[in-house]
């Protein structure tokens, strides 16, 4: 009997006790699926860092401030009387998730040899001419076609496009696909911009009281942008570019005439308007404005009835298109309107940012 109640006590004792441990494994098991889904939770929602080099400059100074009221972003930055010092510099390339380079093309490449060996995570945005025409580089204008998104998305090396180019490549990238604009054909291009795209010794310049009324520039025919241009346009052919600078800071206007016999067959005004207006149809940026002279002036889009203002889209990160057609006369004038520091430049370094860390492509614009 004895023997009896020990055995059934001893049961129950262990009954308890498996109970108990049970419960004990369990909770634990438990905190620690909590605290892992805290980290997970955590890793996720984590701010992205990003480091602006070279973010004294003008082009810097823009991408800072459309940067500086977000907060899915961190942006790091070294004390000023360190922002030149090469370690200090590789602390932060390598600290970052993504790096916009501001800078000169020799201090872009060099900025880039700080990347450790190994990180494969930190995104590059390069402002400068240094990697445009690199094929191991993505060029950073997500509406060049369907796919440029998607390649920008999976890119740690991203070349962010001139601002003159963009508006070259915006106006005849599309109708080269079509078939409208013959590979090889040779375009010119006449552009003017404010006097900010020549940063801060240009801005010096005009903004005292000694300088031109307006200046063009670019006479020996090869200026740095020209090569993007003919690559990302489709053209394969240099155009002959004219740019030229003016007494107002910020916007630009790019233009491109064709003769009607330079292209294929049946070409008309409306089949190129047609063709820009399918290939931006999705685009939150770029727009196609009314066809031709008549189109516009309805929509009461030049100043005085005539002008074409350069600055009107200042501080934004659109893009205009417009064509202005002569079908009688087998004439046409392409033009793009955008702010040479915002779509030309900041905007677009934003822009992209944006694509590389999987955000809102259209977040701080």
């Amino acid at each position: 009997m004895f023997l009896s109640n020990k055995i059934g006590a001893t049961t129950a004792l262990t009954i308890i006790l498996c109970t108990s441990l049970s419960n004990i494994q369990y909770s634990h098991s438990f905190a620690f699926s909590n605290v892992n889904d805290r980290i997970s939770s955590t890793a996720l929602f984590a701010k992205k860092k990003v480091f602006i080099d070279g973010e004294a400059g003008t082009t810097g100074l823009q991408v800072r401030e459309r940067l500086a009221d977000r907060e899915d972003l961190e942006i790091i930055s070294p004390p000023s009387q360190l922002r030149k010092d090469e370690e200090t510099r590789k602390k932060y390339i390598n600290e970052a998730d993504a790096v916009i380079l501001c800078l000169p093309d020799a201090a872009s490449i060099e900025a880039v040899s700080f990347v450790e060996e190994g990180n494969d995570r930190t995104v590059l945005i390069d402002a400068s001419t240094a990697y445009r025409v690199d094929d191991d580089w993505t060029y950073g204008f997500p509406e060049l076609s369907s796919e440029q998104s998607k390649a920008l998305s999976k890119s740690r090396r991203i070349s962010n496009p001139g601002c003159y180019p963009t508006g070259f490549i915006a106006l005849t990238r599309p109708l080269v696909d079509a078939g409208i604009i013959p590979v090889g054909t040779p375009l010119t291009c006449n552009a003017i911009s404010g006097y900010s795209g020549g940063g801060k010794a240009l801005m010096e310049i005009f903004e005292g009281d000694d300088h031109e009324p307006w200046g063009a520039y670019g006479y020996g025919l090869n200026h740095k942008h020209i090569p993007e241009m003919a690559k990302y346009s489709g053209l394969g052919k240099n155009p002959i570019f004219q740019p030229a600078v003016g007494t107002f800071a910020q916007g630009m206007v790019v233009s491109v005439p064709i003769h009607y016999e330079w292209l294929a067959e049946g070409a008309s005004g409306q089949k190129m308007h047609d063709a820009l207006a399918a290939h931006y149809a999705d685009s939150k940026f770029v727009e196609v404005m009314p066809l031709g002279e008549s189109g516009i002036k309805k929509a009461e889009l030049l100043e005085r009835g005539a002008f074409l203002r350069p600055d009107t889209l200042e501080n934004t990160n659109r893009l205009q298109l417009f064509v202005f057609d002569n079908d009688d006369a087998g004439q046409v004038v392409l033009c793009a309107r955008l702010d040479n520091l915002g779509k030309g430049a900041s905007g677009a370094a934003v822009q992209n940012l944006n694509i590389a860390l999987g955000l809102d492509e259209a977040a701080g614009l």
